[in-house]
């Protein structure tokens, strides 16, 4: 069996430009992903960075198919999902699962916690779904008697542990976790970053990372892929790019960083 879980080969993926639309015939398309080639190894947190508009949220929805890429291909474990139909990708779909950048208006406000964790477990028809309910509560770090509340009842940091429970629930092979900590306060931030350092080492995952904070990233990531304008500049271990970055636009964004010693460097 292969060691790598995405196997992706000059991916290619573009959206219509409706600002530039004629009054009769098609709008032009704005290349998005620009030929990306890289594998995922299983185990892996590999982190994807870039600035807005770069296309690194519309690469992670390429790879669980959440979008459909022009050309190019996507493996995952040795099976080519690039143009595959909804009905094949459906048994599918329990092994790559997606945490969303905003965990409130991504949890239905009607649902109690059970409701929304189990929502996943009963499309897939699985059994003992209060169980796994309880379990994936217990895996994030909530009391189980929250799964009676509904999430404008949680704080902010809560409610992500929700989206992580509701990922988890169907137990994956990966994950795509999309700026999860972006609107969380500091120490909010690090107990999730810590609650998915543990989740990958004790069920095995392998996750996609993205974000726009070098920070975070180092703090998580095992490698970092860095897209500029749908290119990938660099794709390095996470402790060689901070150490040596070859790319101008990596330089960058590591300048950006602000460190409490102005005269201390990354190193």
């Amino acid at each position: 069996m292969s060691d790598v879980i995405y196997d992706v080969k000059d991916l290619r993926l573009s959206f219509p430009d409706m600002s530039r639309k004629p009054i009769l015939g098609p709008a032009p398309r704005i290349e998005i992903l620009k030929g990306l080639t890289f594998q995922i190894p299983k185990g892996e947190v590999l982190g994807i960075v870039g600035g807005s508009g770069s296309g690194k949220s519309t690469l992670g929805r390429a790879l669980i198919r959440l979008i459909e890429p022009d050309s190019g291909q996507i493996s995952f474990e040795g099976t080519d999902i690039t143009h595959m139909s909804e009905e094949a990708l459906r048994p599918l779909r329990r092994r790559f699962q997606m945490i969303f950048q905003d965990p409130l208006s991504s949890l239905n406000p009607r649902r109690r916690v059970g409701g929304i964790i189990a929502g996943p477990l009963r499309l897939h028809g699985l059994e003992g779904i209060d169980a796994r309910v309880n379990e994936a509560l217990d895996m994030v770090g909530l009391p189980r008697s929250f799964a009676s509340r509904y999430p404008h009842e949680l704080s902010g940091g809560q409610r992500q542990r929700v989206g992580i429970a509701r990922a988890i629930a169907l137990r994956p092979d990966f994950i795509l976790a999309d700026e999860i900590v972006s609107g969380l306060d500091v120490s909010s931030q690090a107990q999730v970053l810590n609650l998915l350092e543990e989740l990958v080492r004790e069920l095995g995952l392998t996750l996609a990372f993205i974000s726009h904070d070098l920070s975070v990233i180092r703090r998580l990531c095992s490698r970092i892929l860095v897209l500029y304008q749908g290119e990938i500049v660099e794709n390095a271990a996470t402790a060689d790019l901070f150490a040596a970055p070859t790319a101008p636009y990596t330089q960058e964004l590591l300048s950006a960083i602000p460190l409490p010693d102005p005269d201390q460097v990354w190193a």
